[in-house]
């Protein structure tokens, strides 16, 4: 082959290149899961979102069903990265605890009440007698991260004196329940609009109900 032919050669695929197409292949997979529920969705549409070939799905994740476990684990690594990335902004003093509770109560409450996590949310409660694994994995596994990330924040506290708490986990659990635990009910699982005094209504009795809980 000459030096000429050998330049001119395409150049076979990175690994890059292959990472690349996977993200948009589960990207656009999440979106059309979402929004079209397991059942409805189709490769096809899935392919469409992601500007791929039909065919380049199926070699880099296979039929349907591993197709949904995929990104449905990529949909809740995602939203587990903004739900930490919301507990780092956790108070580490006493000054204004109030305050910083609510700032990060709301923070928390936002990264649940986004119109994708609640479309996600409903199809994972929907599939979750297809797929328990999935269900599992996505509630016990990325549960129980977030949920000790938010306990060492709250254990700093207790040690500062700020807070009782001689179980941080389980106070981590129920900072959770009191931020969180009527908004599906609220809003009929993210399918109705929830008022914002409403909302900080919620985020400010759920903060008042810890510190009466868990104060010094």
């Amino acid at each position: 082959m000459s030096a000429a032919r050998a330049a001119a050669a395409p150049a076979p695929p990175t690994a890059r290149g292959r990472i690349d197409k996977r993200q948009a292949i589960l990207s656009a997979a999440i979106e059309v899961f979402a929004r079209d529920g397991y059942e409805r969705a189709g490769v096809e549409a899935i392919a469409a979102e992601a500007g791929v070939a039909k065919p380049t799905i199926y070699n880099h994740l296979g039929g349907k069903e591993n197709l949904y476990r995929a990104a449905m684990a990529e949909a809740a690594a995602r939203s587990k990265t903004k739900v930490l990335a919301a507990v780092d902004g956790f108070p580490t003093t006493g000054e204004d605890l109030r305050a910083g509770l609510r700032t990060v109560a709301r923070s928390l409450v936002d990264c649940h009440i986004s119109p994708q996590g609640w479309a996600l949310s409903r199809l994972l409660y929907t599939e979750a007698a297809r797929f328990p694994e999935v269900y599992d994995e996505v509630q016990t596994e990325g549960g129980r991260q977030i949920n000790e990330a938010l306990a060492g924040r709250l254990a700093r506290l207790g040690n500062a004196g700020v807070l009782r708490v001689p179980d941080p986990v389980l106070a981590a659990r129920h900072f959770m329940a009191l931020i969180t635990g009527e908004l599906a009910a609220r809003t009929a699982m993210g399918t109705r609009e929830l008022p914002e005094e409403e909302l900080a209504g919620i985020i400010a009795d759920g903060v008042e109900t810890f510190l009466a809980a868990f104060g010094t």
